[in-house]
């Protein structure tokens, strides 16, 4: 049986954002990643995130990866975290290593952690309905620990910008098997995995550390070794750079393409019923959000946040004048 009080969330909050970048970079001329913008002119997506994990767990057990090149952003954003709860990457190596080196570093203090991966540039219109599938999926963990949990979003739409998850037989106990990822489908494909009960991929994740460290180990082994030497040795060695110098010569890995697919046996998914869901990937996507969201404003009240509606806003008045 799993302790309840091994509930570790991890908000992912390390990317670049690059597709984004046209919608968030600012007057200035600095592109601020998305997770440290407001969508209207509240707090950041960041902090929505950590909103989310709270609801789960303590602060003293909610961590964030982040990169360094971004400290600016984050190091006022996540004032409210112990300071070994923020993990900082060297630099950006993708989302599997954004994953594996927080992974690492709490199983080092919890080895029979559960984990909650949120990603933090996700809006969510109905939190409760997220929450209890969350709360469902945790449960999930006390019957098989050893398998690792998906959140499938129940589609409102058919988008062909996202990732599907596909499911297969049902457990009998409100989760499915995988029978395959289909990343970013042609609109006509979208439309039938939908009718055939096709799930959103959200990038969530429910997990023992444990099973989640094996999924790692079975596709990029040494990479994980690699990455648990140099921890040692900053942990042994107060001053040594080992991670800074592996981080160097890492590859890239993102998670679903390197880790997730190919191990379909591996995971099991669970439907979560429609919510509100976006995740604020692409300006299409954010202009979705701005449409179907609340709408406190569309211009800026000179909040302390790089709001997105207020620079959809200033292009899209920019763009009219232009084609004036």
């Amino acid at each position: 049986m799993l302790d309840a009080n091994n509930v570790w969330a991890l908000v992912l909050a390390a990317g670049d954002g690059s597709r984004l970048k046209s919608l968030t970079t600012g007057p200035s001329g600095t592109a601020v990643p998305k997770q440290f913008c407001s969508l209207f002119d509240g707090p950041p997506l960041l902090h929505e995130a950590l909103r989310r994990a709270h609801a789960l767990t303590a602060a003293e057990q909610t961590c964030a990866v982040v990169a360094e090149q971004h400290r600016r952003w984050w190091a006022d954003a996540l004032a409210t975290l112990p300071a070994d709860n923020i993990i900082v990457q060297p630099r950006n190596r993708g989302t599997g290593v954004g994953i594996l080196l927080p992974l690492l570093r709490i199983l080092a203090r919890d080895p029979g952690a559960q984990l909650v991966l949120l990603p933090s540039d996700h809006l969510v219109l109905q939190e409760s309905v997220l929450a209890d599938s969350l709360g469902a999926a945790l449960q999930q963990l006390s019957r098989r620990p050893h398998e690792t949990l998906l959140m499938g979003i129940e589609p409102e739409e058919a988008d062909p910008e996202l990732g599907y998850i596909v499911p297969g037989e049902s457990d009998g106990r409100g989760a499915s098997t995988v029978e395959r990822f289909v990343e970013k489908p042609d609109l006509a494909e979208t439309r039938e995995l939908i009718r055939g009960g096709a799930l959103w991929n959200a990038f969530i994740v429910v997990s023992t550390g444990a099973a989640l460290l094996e999924r790692f180990q079975a596709r990029i082994a040494p990479i994980v070794s690699a990455l648990q030497v140099a921890l040692n040795c900053e942990r042994d060695y107060p001053g040594c750079r080992a991670l800074a110098a592996m981080y160097e010569a890492l590859p890239i890995v993102d998670f679903s393409r390197d880790i997730v697919a190919g191990q379909e046996d591996a995971f099991r998914v669970l439907a979560v019923p429609k919510c509100g869901w976006s995740d604020l990937g692409t300006p299409k996507r954010v202009e979705q959000a701005l449409r179907t969201g609340p709408r406190p404003s569309l211009r800026s009240r000179g909040g302390a946040f790089l709001s997105l509606a207020a620079q959809h806003h200033r292009l899209s008045t920019l763009q009219g004048a232009a084609s004036a």
